[in-house]
């Protein structure tokens, strides 16, 4: 009868932390992928921008939403850590909220100052978002010359230490 009991606390125990969340993983591109190609059109300007005319150069892609803090925080300590970087990167940041009122406001909050910072109001439901396998998260991606991911989810500390 004693084993029985801890039998239940067992099942008990590992039936409630199944419910945990795990860390979740981000982006489903890899270290070594070629970035997939993406055409987006600007708020402001009407201008486009497609990722194939970055080559030569390299890119830090910033995939995130004003919904998503985590992803808003580090899109801008992103964008502040470039603009102390001797090495020349282009950041392109793309924000996934479905109104461009809400990005506008947000960009001005955050004192973004890129001029390839974007809005996809299709949100998650845009081919840009299916495109770099976002479901399990938003994620940065370092760019080399040839479009190739160097590095992925980088924070603003190893990208300056990545890059100086």
């Amino acid at each position: 009868m004693k084993y029985v009991k801890w039998i239940f606390v067992v099942l008990l125990i590992s039936s409630l932390t199944s419910f945990v969340a795990k860390d979740k993983s981000t982006g489903g591109l890899s270290v070594g992928d070629v970035a997939p190609d993406f055409k987006i059109e600007s708020t402001s300007k009407g201008n486009t921008f497609e990722l194939a005319d970055m080559k030569g150069k390299y890119v830090l892609l910033s995939f995130w939403a004003s919904y998503d803090a985590q992803s808003r925080m580090q899109n801008v300590s992103l964008n502040n850590a470039l603009r102390s970087t001797l090495r020349p990167v282009k950041m392109v940041s793309v924000s996934f909220d479905e109104y461009a009122s809400i990005f506008k406001e947000t960009i001005r909050n955050d004192q973004i100052v890129s001029p390839t910072c974007f809005v996809e109001t299709k949100g998650e439901s845009s081919v840009l978002f299916k495109k770099y396998c976002l479901n399990r998260g938003f994620a940065n991606y370092l760019l080399d010359d040839n479009g190739v991911i160097i590095a992925k989810n980088i924070s603003a500390t190893e990208l300056s230490a990545y890059l100086n």
